[in-house]
């Protein structure tokens, strides 16, 4: 009988996906307080975000929420590529990269003024800028 201190492929698959899944709510927290606070300084700097359907504007909250909402759904995305694909990194930057392009076009048909317009369409660039390089670099860690 020989003994190895090699761990049994499941638990080792269990551990590359819990790192990424921790790397990945550290980034969500990060981009979170990022954006709330880009877009606090821009509404002190009298961007208002108000959108004319509504004709409410955005509150600093709702930045955070749908930041963390959208970051999860990116660590669903790296998880299940982790798992299931064999070049994870490189599909999740092609993947993540194409949302963050569609995800601009709301921002330009929301009908909100040039200001508003223009600082949210950086916002959903905030974010993207924490969480993408993150989360590719963490699954190049993993893969393999």
């Amino acid at each position: 009988m020989t003994s190895t201190n090699a761990a049994p492929a499941s638990t080792q698959t269990n551990r590359r996906i819990l790192g990424l899944a921790g790397t990945g709510l550290v980034a969500t927290l990060a981009a979170m307080v990022a954006t709330t606070v880009a877009a606090a300084l821009a509404q002190a700097a009298g961007v208002d975000f108000e959108i004319p359907d509504g004709g409410e504007a955005i509150p600093l909250g709702g930045f955070a929420v749908v930041t963390g909402f959208f970051s999860v759904v990116g660590i669903v995305i790296a998880v299940a590529l982790l798992r299931w694909s064999a070049r994870p990194a490189e599909r999740f930057l092609w993947t993540t990269v194409s949302l963050t392009g569609i995800s601009l076009v709301p921002p330009l048909l929301a009908g909100a003024n040039t200001a508003s317009t223009v600082t949210l369409l950086a916002l959903h660039l905030v974010p993207a800028a924490v969480m993408i390089p993150t989360l590719t670099r963490s699954l190049r860690a993993r893969a393999g």
